[in-house]
């Protein structure tokens, strides 16, 4: 007779994982369904260079309150603040004013903590409040209007890597999204991101995980149907014919993949305020381009080089390589001394993820070449990899962000979370991921709190997990 599960968790991102653990440490019977052949979801660490390097997510931001950054340090995992100051070059091959940079930089970060009271495009309102700002501390800089168009320009796709848009403008100024207390930039280092999975599933340093959680991955999930009827379990199908059985099922796939597939992946159909959050929330793309060099050609203890592209250098660049002009800069990983992340967003990302391989390296070379070649010896590199968060089915994006429509629809990730009920108020299909947390979406800590929040949905009110 076939195992019935207590709850079946489809996917294994942060969200599934501490939905997994949670109930797993009540008890609970838990069957966890991976369509990838990793655990991680859009986190992904990789051996690269002479350590590792993140694919996924890079850091956890913020330490307080942070059940990631509680997880590192309960378990005497060290983690290390990056300094994200950054020297910036042109494209023409000078060192730019790094110290006028860094400052609007600040600035641009600072504005955004003081939105306008009529929700505005976010790249609008930074971009008047940047000449106002320049016309009162750098006035000589304001007449120059190129060169604050190319600071603009550098300013946006900065925001882009932040958000996962592809024009600032596609963000309004008035999200929900809160930082949380402390350092914004903490790094597992060589450690690695993944080692949250360990901890998380009770395998890290060599731990027996949990008896009651079974895992399967390469298990896409094709079909979900719930029932209204008390009496009735839900049925999970996959696509290698397989099919499954539980009381519940807590649902982490990305927006993107919901974006995809939801009218067929649930049945009955999912209702129409579900169906209208998922519509009207946007996923983004940030993707990475990571070389590996026989030795660091870069200055010990340098994290970041920005990257402005001057308006002759733009003019010169041809249609099908516009994509360059979308790398606003480099940093180097503290997971390998000898690796170098050119980062991109938006279109420009979704276009490199689909370009051969030897003519993005090839590129990636030029760009660095023409940036930092007059100040540095690059060699070529030994090796390159790359992210390909779009066009990975199981992703279809990096994470979300509040878009311009976001005001209109102010409860939409409130919906997004919000379980599917049987006749009788229990929760059959949930909700979990970083999109449908409110107020610390698009990031790993808020991808483990709904994990949690959904799978303490379902055990008592008095549970201590």
């Amino acid at each position: 007779m076939a195992t019935t599960y207590d709850t079946i968790i489809v996917g294994l991102g942060p969200a599934g994982c501490t939905a997994a653990s949670t109930l797993a440490q009540a008890g609970k019977k838990i069957l966890a369904l991976e369509a990838q052949n990793r655990i991680g979801g859009r986190v992904k660490t990789v051996p690269f260079g002479d350590g590792v390097i993140e694919l996924g997510a890079e850091w956890i931001h913020g330490t307080h309150p942070s059940r990631v950054y509680d997880l590192a340090i309960k378990n005497n995992v060290s983690i290390i603040s990056q300094n994200l100051g950054f020297e910036a070059y042109r494209s023409n091959g000078t060192k730019a004013d790094t110290a006028l940079i860094n400052e609007l930089f600040e600035y641009t970060l600072e504005v955004q903590e003081h939105p306008p009271e009529t929700p505005q495009p976010l790249g609008q309102f930074i971009t008047t409040k940047i000449k106002e700002y320049l016309g009162e501390k750098h006035p000589d800089v304001l007449k120059d209007k190129d060169y604050v168009d190319e600071i603009l320009h550098f300013l946006d796709l900065l925001v882009d890597n932040y958000e996962a848009s592809n024009s600032w403008n596609d963000v309004t100024t008035q999200t929900h999204y809160v930082d949380l207390e402390g350092d914004q930039h903490m790094s597992w280092h060589r450690n690695g991101y993944s080692t949250l999975f360990d901890i998380l599933l009770n395998t890290y340093k060599g731990g027996p995980g949990y008896p009651n959680l079974e895992i399967q991955l390469n298990k896409e999930v094709v079909l979900i149907e719930w029932p209204t009827d008390p009496e009735q379990l839900v049925t999970v199908s996959c696509k290698d014919g397989t099919k499954y059985t539980a009381n519940n099922v807590i649902v982490t796939v990305s927006l993107g993949v919901l974006k995809e597939s939801h009218k067929t992946l649930f049945r009955p159909t999912l209702p129409g305020k579900k169906i209208k959050a998922i519509n009207s929330t946007s996923i983004g793309v940030v993707d990475k381009i990571v070389l590996s060099f026989e030795r660091a050609w870069w200055p010990k203890g340098l994290s970041f080089f920005g990257f402005l592209w001057d308006e002759n250098c733009l003019k010169r660049v041809r249609s099908e390589d516009m994509w360059m002009t979308q790398i606003f800069g480099a940093s180097c990983p503290k997971g390998s001394d000898i690796s170098m992340t050119l980062w991109t967003s938006g279109n420009g990302a979704k276009l490199v993820e689909k370009l051969p391989e030897d003519v993005v390296k090839s590129k990636i070379m030029e760009i660095l070449r023409k940036f930092l070649g007059k100040h540095f010896t690059i060699p070529e590199p030994v090796a390159m990899i790359r992210s390909d968060w779009h066009s990975n089915p199981f992703t279809r994006g990096s994470y979300t962000y509040d878009n311009v429509d976001a005001p209109k629809y102010p409860d939409a990730r409130i919906h997004l979370g919000e379980p599917l009920l049987d006749s009788a108020g229990k929760p059959r299909v949930l909700f979990a991921g970083e999109a449908t947390d409110p107020t610390h979406f698009s990031t790993v800590h808020g991808a483990t709190d709904t994990g949690y929040r959904e799978a303490m949905r379902l055990l008592p009110a008095t549970s201590k997990i």
